[in-house]
């Protein structure tokens, strides 16, 4: 009975997590068109960004909980997720439409 109950809740967060991930789909989507309409604008937005760290010395690995999520590969089940946003989005046309 104790597998039962385990399975129950495995399978209660799976349907949260996919009820989650549907739910941002379509702001990440909206994301990357407009990253896509604007480039330069993106690029800028990025580069002020980090040169206003750089000038503040603030280093990624220095924001507490910042080098654990970094270090557990987090960074690439990110950058993952948004090529494979940005590749449906291509695909599929605008998200706004």
């Amino acid at each position: 009975m104790k597998l039962l109950g385990e399975l129950t809740k495995v399978r209660t967060a799976q349907a949260q997590v996919a009820a989650h991930r549907a739910e941002l789909a379509t702001p990440a989507a909206a994301l990357l068109a407009r990253g896509h309409r604007y480039p330069l604008a993106t690029v800028g937005a990025a580069a002020g960004a980090g040169f206003v760290l750089g000038q503040l010395n603030v280093h990624p690995l220095r924001v507490p909980g910042l080098g654990t999520l970094l270090g557990g590969g987090f960074a690439d089940i990110v950058a993952h997720g948004a090529r494979l946003l940005a590749e449906l989005g291509a695909a599929g046309g605008d998200p706004q439409a």
